[in-house]
């Protein structure tokens, strides 16, 4: 229908859709903005290094990190800026967004709470470690992974960690962003696995063992789990028992996130294709 050029290469960004634009940010330094109906640009806004944070809409702006280490918030429709807040790291994760809060886990092992109405830190807890993923906010607790092969239960009134999750015997990473499904927290793992904790206990439910580290993030749909694999495998697993339910090898990696959609889920893989499964 229409192709837009970014003029730099889009990296981990991906593109949120909101108000008739496309807003996607690339390894440049510019979040983009295109009208969705002819693929015309908009508007550009420059930051100072690589964008790999993915767009959130929230309250008229476009919420999203750089690597310049801040979290902006730009007007949806202008592209002007409305406040930006420094960290102490780069901004490497989505922000989530709660209750007019947007929370980022970042690479200065802080999960910070920024106010999306004038860009003031509401609150931060130190994670004690670096964190690739993007936290999941679920009411007064947040979950997320970190480089210090652990998953944190946070709790956002007390302001403290509530558990740590760690595999016994091995110990990697934890680089993919998590989703919940009946009080599991299920994310993948750079040990090869799909983890299932429970959200009370900091336990683990059940593993699921791929061939290669899983960077994927899940997505859930009708009770089901879809995760792809540097293996090269999309999984689709039950996702109270764990229990492989099919599989779908792209033969090369897949570290993309897939999306699910009018009965179709669509993934992509280091083959160079888009796959879109029924």
């Amino acid at each position: 229908k229409w192709k837009y050029p970014t003029g730099n290469l889009i990296g981990e960004s991906s593109p949120a859709v909101g108000g008739d634009a496309v807003f996607v940010g690339d390894l440049g330094g510019l979040m983009h903005a295109v009208n969705m109906a002819d693929g015309k640009g908009l508007w550009t806004f420059k930051t100072s290094s690589e964008i790999k944070s993915s767009p959130v809409l929230a309250e008229g702006a476009v919420l999203f990190g750089s690597y310049d280490g801040n979290l902006y918030a730009v007007d949806q429709k202008s592209g002007k800026l409305r406040w930006k807040f420094t960290t102490n790291g780069m901004v490497h994760a989505t922000p989530a967004v709660q209750n007019g809060l947007a929370f980022i886990a970042g690479c200065d092992s802080q999960l910070r709470a920024i106010r999306i109405a004038d860009g003031k830190e509401a609150y931060h807890i130190d994670s004690g470690a670096y964190t690739g993923a993007s936290p999941l906010i679920d009411g007064t607790r947040a979950y997320y992974g970190t480089f210090n092969n652990e998953v944190l239960g946070v709790d956002l009134q007390r302001k403290r960690i509530l558990w740590r999750y760690a595999d016994s015997e091995r110990h990697f990473p934890f680089y993919s962003s998590a989703v919940l499904a009946g009080g599991r927290v299920i994310l993948g793992g750079r040990d090869k696995y799909v983890h299932a904790i429970d959200v009370k206990t900091g336990k683990a439910a059940w593993t699921f063992a791929t061939r290669a580290r899983v960077d994927s993030s899940p997505a859930l749909a009708g009770g089901r789990v879809y995760i792809g694999s540097s293996d090269g495998k999309l999984y689709v697993l039950d996702a109270q028992s764990g229990k492989k339910l099919s599989e779908f090898d792209t033969g090369s990696g897949v570290t993309t996130s897939p999306a699910v959609a009018n009965g179709r889920v669509v993934i992509g893989s280091q083959d160079g294709r888009l796959y879109v499964l029924g």
